[in-house]
């Protein structure tokens, strides 16, 4: 099982890509295209798409599939927006209580 060093090693691989971008990276393809934050918004919608959709027909393994599509592209879209990921887990915290 994969523990939430899963979801940091993601963040700062993201952030890496912001900082040092590298050819064919795909996180530096979205960040740079001339849609600007649109074309990764774009994937977040698509991504939510597949994943209602693999849900509502009851595909566990394409569940697990969108789910994670959806979630790195989330992940890059909070990137592109300047919002630090720790922001989103200290208000899932704050709701615990």
């Amino acid at each position: 099982m994969a523990s939430n060093e899963t979801l940091a090693e993601l963040w700062d691989v993201i952030g890496d890509r912001v900082q040092h971008p590298r050819e064919g990276s795909y996180i530096g393809s979205l960040l740079r295209d001339p849609k600007g934050i649109d074309r990764v918004l774009e994937k977040v919608g698509e991504e939510t798409t597949e994943y209602i959709l693999a849900v509502k027909n009851g595909r566990k393994k394409e569940i697990v599939m969108e789910s994670a599509d959806l979630l790195f592209h989330l992940l890059v879209s909070l990137k592109a927006a300047g919002v630090e990921f720790s922001s989103v887990l200290d208000e899932l915290e704050a709701r615990r209580r």
